[in-house]
């Protein structure tokens, strides 16, 4: 694939615009490191939400949205929609308590929760897990997906094609390295909007062409399963549409969203969320930020993305695509264990260059949202595009490299190996950035070899999300608690494991083995917390009086302020519950509107009432933060 000039234009424009950014915020030398990984505490709300969608934006999301579309229907997407409640429990639970701990990273908050060797210990081994083991898988994940779409959309060859990723990756680390969160957000906010134009106008153009014809056409010629904005529980759902059991169902919206520990997605805020919000100007502007992230990630983001998996199917799909005989020739082969080029082989040369895109989409449905780009932008939209792809995978490297870097040296340098912390903090901080950008390039070039573990790492993360969440309001819990909380998972997923072979194909449809992991790693903590000894009374109370939690903290609040605190807890749970409503709601008019449903209207009407709702909440409980 050739580019134009004038696209040639738009990408480097676009990168001269990115590096004068992190230069134009550039930390000073003497800044403290809260400078370089807060950005100075003192985002606006707008800018720390759109950092945080720009974020979980990158090179591998529409892709893997076409994916889940082509082999489900819209319906497939309730896999991550199920996380929505946890978002929410975020928004008006935990965001102001991350902004008001006044701390640099999530790990910190092990330092003035917990006490003694065991709370040193876990901190230690955090920072080299999130920041460096973790930190690299996810790099590399989003690595090999841009490394895919380059691929794809210009022909590289697969040899070469991962030192491109390594020269954008060092770009993102020249930057970032340079400006800390603060050149990152407003980067990240730049590529936000670049990046929303781009898959917007490619959604357009691809149901505006003729091969598609529009919604209406696409729907006729499309089975109606695949527009299915909700799975089937607990009956067989097909090829079109998520089937899923009532208990795999029951799973993902009731217990998923709280239970796992997920990479962007923690219990109680994490990650680069808990970054963001740490960096917010106030603890007003903390929250904004975070409702602004879940109604723009659930609401806005995926459907120009889910528009375009669907025309795909149509454009690319050997069934829609292609003949019957050839279509099941194809299949034939599939099922008979040829590769993706074998079953090419066995076509004629002249036939070859007709049905090569049909094939591959058939192997990888994911391709789809590259061919799409590559066969219906005219020359300038085409380098718009592959500027949105890029801008996207540039704020997740970004991100991610910043994020790593301030464990590395708030959590495992400054507290184990510096004698004088005060001083180089922001050097610091560009050598470590520079250290993962290593990393993130080793782990890139192994990933095939790790893609497993991560699949595992997803997995056994089970349980440990109630300890994230009651560490915050339970006084008991302690470091032992959530120690037991990371270990008890690995074992428990082992165990369940060995009881889906043993039960069979229904306890694991059910989401057996996961459900036990689940309980296991309850069972482990509890019994750690209530073996251990709780923290010092000291200690205990000065987390209290510096973050002022609702919730059990027993002596140690003073009893007006725990009645005050249940009047407060009630109306967060009101919160919790209009956040959920609108957005859900929004959600699916949006879909229906645009998928020509005749729902949207009564969902455009639940939404608004969710929304009139959720104001009368955050009223009271803006007069309630008042009083106290």
């Amino acid at each position: 694939m050739h580019l134009a000039l004038i696209d040639w234009i738009i990408i480097v424009g676009f990168l001269l615009l990115t590096l004068y950014i992190g230069w134009r915020f550039k930390t000073k030398k003497g800044g403290t490191i809260s400078d370089f990984f807060l950005g100075g505490r003192n985002l606006p709300w707008y800018v720390a939400g759109l950092s945080m969608v720009a974020t979980t934006f990158a090179a591998d999301t529409p892709l893997a949205v076409s994916e889940m579309v082509a082999q489900n229907g819209v319906s497939k997407n309730w896999l991550w929609w199920s996380f929505l409640s946890g978002g929410m429990l975020t928004v008006f639970f935990f965001a102001r308590l991350w902004r008001r701990a006044n701390i640099v990273t999530e790990l910190e908050f092990i330092d003035i929760r917990y006490s003694g060797k065991p709370a040193k210990l876990l901190r230690g081994f955090k920072a080299i897990y999130l920041g460096v083991f973790m930190n690299g898988m996810i790099i590399g994940w989003v690595n090999l997906a841009f490394a895919a779409l380059l691929e794809t959309f210009f022909c590289i060859d697969s040899s070469t094609v991962l030192w491109y990723v390594f020269a954008a990756m060092i770009f993102a680390a020249a930057y970032s390295s340079l400006s800390g969160l603060l050149g990152v957000a407003i980067t990240d906010t730049v590529q936000f909007f670049i990046a929303m134009v781009g898959t917007i106008i490619l959604a357009w153009l691809v149901l505006s062409a003729p091969e598609v014809g529009g919604i209406d056409n696409l729907k006729s010629e499309l089975p109606d399963s695949y527009f299915h904005l909700f799975p089937r529980v607990g009956e067989s759902g097909g090829l079109q549409v998520l089937s899923l059991s009532i208990g795999a169902f029951l799973t993902y919206v009731t217990v998923q969203w709280w239970a796992s520990w997920y990479p962007g997605s923690e219990p109680g805020g994490g990650g680069y969320i808990a970054q963001r919000m740490m960096s917010a100007k106030t603890e007003q502007d903390a929250q904004k930020a975070t409702l602004f992230f879940q109604i723009a990630h659930y609401c806005v983001r995926p459907w120009p993305w889910i528009l375009v998996g669907l025309a795909a199917i149509l454009l690319y799909d050997p069934h829609y695509s292609l003949s019957p005989e050839v279509a099941q020739q194809i299949e034939t082969y599939k099922e008979a264990g040829m590769t993706e080029g074998e079953v090419l082989a066995q076509f004629g040369s002249d036939q070859q260059q007709e049905i090569e895109k049909q094939v591959k989409y058939s192997f990888q449905p994911q391709l789809g949202y590259v061919f799409a780009m590559r066969d219906y932008l005219p020359d300038g939209l085409r380098g718009l595009l592959l500027v949105a792809f890029l801008a996207a995978y540039l704020s997740t490297i970004s991100t991610q490299l910043n994020m790593g870097a301030s464990f590395l040296v708030n959590d495992l340098y400054m507290p184990f190996i510096a004698k004088d912390s005060s001083k180089n903090q922001v050097l610091s901080g560009r050598i470590a950035t520079l250290l993962l950008m290593i990393v993130g390039i080793l782990v890139t070039s192994v990933i095939d070899t790790i893609a497993g573990v991560w699949e595992f790492i997803i997995e056994a993360g089970a349980g440990l999300g109630a300890v994230l969440i009651l560490r915050w309001y339970w006084w008991r819990i302690n470091a032992w608690s959530e120690i037991a909380a990371m270990v008890a998972p690995f074992i428990g997923y082992f165990i369940g494991q060995i009881l889906g072979e043993q039960l069979g194909a229904e306890f694991v449809e059910n989401k057996g083995p996961y459900l036990f992991t689940v309980l296991f790693t309850t069972i482990a903590w509890l019994v750690a917390t209530y073996v251990t000894s709780a923290e010092p009374d000291e200690k205990i109370k000065s987390f209290y009086d510096r973050v002022k939690p609702e919730g059990a903290w027993g002596k140690f609040a003073d009893p007006l302020v725990r009645t005050k605190n249940k009047q407060s807890l009630r109306w967060r749970l009101w919160c919790w519950i209009c956040g959920i409503l609108l957005t859900y709601c929004t959600l699916f008019a949006m879909g229906s509107f645009l998928l020509h449903g005749n729902e949207w209207q009564l969902y455009t009407v639940l939404a608004a009432g969710g929304a009139v709702g959720l104001s009368f909440g955050l009223n009271r409980l803006k007069k309630w933060d008042q009083l106290t």
